[in-house]
């Protein structure tokens, strides 16, 4: 029987109480996430009575990403239709409700591209309404929803940026033949180079946005370095000078000044996250945060219009997180609320950030929790342990609460996550070491984590799972075939089988990164590309899969889509290999709807249970709701 101490699925992995919370430009008003019939929607209240707040929006599809318009009136939303990414963005007034959809309905995949308190009552958005490839640029009124032609995109961008008159001054296009991309400079309706990016640091370099009179703008760059840093360029001259570096780590976030748009703190972020303050009169400021925080780590959301009140969280391994407002003028902080106050009841773990050390003497920035009532670094014997792989590849793991460590912890595993090659936001070399080394050294950097953990007492060797989801679901496919003596059972959520279908099948507008793609694995245009790839895919090693897989896919993905999975289901079939597969018909690349998490946790908990010996809670009523279809 399952010991009732346990904390349920449902409480670690169903909606948030309320989440992300950002602050109008005016600073009278808050707006946040919050369920509404079981789907999370947009509420506001005002900024002094929280208690008060009313719900705007009544989507049966939970909504993630918003913001304020610098008007003040209006918010906006992104939402899709059961996850085919062919996003819409919505603007909905504060007072009246009133919402209307700013861009076309189906098979167009829109993107918010820039807004300006210069221009409060209009964005500008991408469309790919033209061209399914190429993504145009349009201004938008709020108010009428009519939209204006700003750049017709029939060369190929990839990249569109704008000033605070919300004019269009840089434009970023892949090079194909020679790798990397390169920056053209637009003004009056004329496009020149600006300055080319090599390949090897097209994965670090972006420019981040327009200080307010335009005369310089802020870039993240690698470019004659190894870790991007900061820097302030002269939108003319192109002179730059650098603002903020690290030694360890790329920079990976940025306050600016919500009056001149100029950088004022810059965050990087090895084992855990650190503030670097830009212009001194923030130091303070972040000192005071820090503090604050304690043992946690701090990040800013959102600040109001003359950038004198600050929305920021602190969170940890232990806390999912705890809102704040923060006033720069009286340097007080007030309590909002927790993201998960529910779970305030439960002893969770502490999570251990270490550097282990690749074959070839790498640095692996890695995660690991033990469950919660281990004392020290180490458990007493062997634990059964999940290996998390995270997906992209060009994406990083890093601190901080992680449900699905808590959860598999809380059942008496292990769980550790690690950076392999290829992870951004270690440096330009560590990101390009994992090119074409899918299958080869950026799994033998997961494999010598596991011998690690196996080393030092941590894992027992025969009772080691490997589970990711995109890249990290391929990652756990390749456990199973190159080798699979290593892991005793395997969960690939939307993962890539055939790396040569995958490549095929890419949405159309990504044809504006497909070469990023064909260097970074290989060209499958090319015979050589074709059988490299097919080397490097799972499915040709179908035939070596010892243990059991589980496997979860959205029906409606268009990144990995659903043949990628049925193929190596099929091929398992075939042979009599066990495998397990689950569908669901109104997702996308991944889980959004809380039903259909907790039905697939539900039985991936069992699947541990089943071949690791862990704790589990009965699946219950976790099924309901869900859209779980099994083939």
């Amino acid at each position: 029987m399952p010991d009732d101490t346990m904390i349920p699925r449902r409480t670690l992995f169903g909606n948030p109480a309320r989440a992300a919370p950002q602050i109008s430009p005016d600073g009278n008003f808050l707006a946040w996430l919050q369920p509404r019939d079981g789907a999370l929607n947009l509420w506001v209240s005002p900024v002094d009575d929280v208690g008060s707040a009313r719900p705007l929006t009544n989507s049966v599809r939970p909504l993630s990403d918003f913001g304020w318009a610098y008007d003040g009136r209006h918010l906006l939303f992104i939402d899709d239709l059961n996850g085919d990414e062919n996003r819409r963005i919505w603007a909905i007034t504060r007072d009246t409700a009133e919402a209307r959809m700013l861009t076309p309905e189906t098979s167009v995949a829109a993107t918010f591209l820039a807004m300006s308190p210069d221009r409060p009552g209009a964005i500008v958005v991408a469309l790919n309404d033209r061209d399914p490839k190429w993504h145009d640029a349009w201004t938008i009124d709020l108010a009428s929803g009519r939209r204006d032609l700003l750049f017709e995109n029939r060369e190929g961008y990839r990249g569109q940026n704008f000033d605070y008159a919300l004019s269009l001054r840089l434009l970023r296009r892949q090079n194909e033949e020679q790798g990397g991309s390169s920056f053209y400079r637009h003004a009056a309706g004329r496009i020149e180079p600006a300055f080319d990016v090599p390949h090897e640091d097209d994965l670090g370099t972006y420019v981040v946005g327009y200080e307010r009179d335009g005369s310089h703008y802020h870039l993240m760059s690698s470019v004659g370095r190894d870790r991007s840093a900061l820097y302030r360029v002269n939108a003319a001259s192109g002179g730059r000078q650098l603002l903020a570096e690290h030694p360890r780590a790329d920079l990976n976030g940025l306050i600016r000044d919500a009056r001149t748009g100029r950088a004022i703190a810059a965050s990087f972020e090895h084992v855990r996250r650190e503030w670097i303050a830009v212009d001194p009169d923030v130091t303070d400021d972040l000192r005071l945060l820090a503090e604050s925080a304690g043992d946690r780590d701090f990040n800013v959301y959102s600040q109001t219009e003359d950038g004198m009140r600050w929305v920021a969280i602190f969170y940890g391994p232990t806390q999912p997180g705890a809102y704040h407002l923060y006033d720069r003028r009286s340097r007080s902080l007030t309590f909002l609320f927790e993201l998960r106050p529910e779970l305030t009841k439960y002893k969770f773990a502490p999570m251990r950030g270490m550097v282990l050390k690749s074959r070839d003497g790498r640095d692996l920035v890695s995660y690991l929790t033990l469950p919660p009532n281990v004392e020290g670094d180490r458990p007493p014997e062997p634990l059964p342990m999940v290996l998390a792989v995270h997906g992209g590849p060009w994406s990083r793991d890093g601190y901080g609460f992680k449900n699905l460590h808590q959860w598999m912890a809380d059942r008496g595993c292990a769980v550790l996550s690690v950076n392999y090659r290829g992870s951004t936001g270690f440096g330009k070399d560590f990101i390009n070491a994992g090119d074409r080394q899918h299958a080869a050294a950026m799994h033998e950097d997961l494999l010598d984590a596991v011998d690690w953990a196996v080393r030092e007492g941590v894992a027992r060797r025969d009772r080691v799972a490997i589970r990711g989801a995109s890249y990290g679901g391929y990652a756990t496919l390749v456990g199973l075939t190159f080798t699979p003596d290593t892991f005793r059972c395997g969960v690939s959520l939307v993962g890539i089988s055939n790396l040569i279908t995958m490549l095929e099948s890419i949405p159309p507008y990504w044809s504006s990164i497909a070469a990023i793609f064909y260097r970074r694995y290989h060209d499958p245009r090319t015979s050589e590309g074709r059988d490299w790839l097919w080397s490097r895919s799972p499915l040709s090693r179908v035939d070596r899969i010892k243990q059991p897989l589980l496997i979860g896919h959205g029906q409606n993905d268009v990144r990995c889509k659903l043949a990628e999975s049925e193929q190596i289901v099929a091929a398992m079939r075939e042979r009599g290999l066990p495998v397990r597969f689950l569908v669901y018909p109104d997702e996308g690349h991944g889980f959004i709807r809380p039903e259909n998490t907790l039905s697939f946790l539900a039985l991936e908990e069992a699947f541990y249970s089943e071949h690791l010996g862990t704790r589990c809670e009965p699946v219950g009523d976790d099924l309901a709701g869900s859209s779980i279809t099994e083939r």
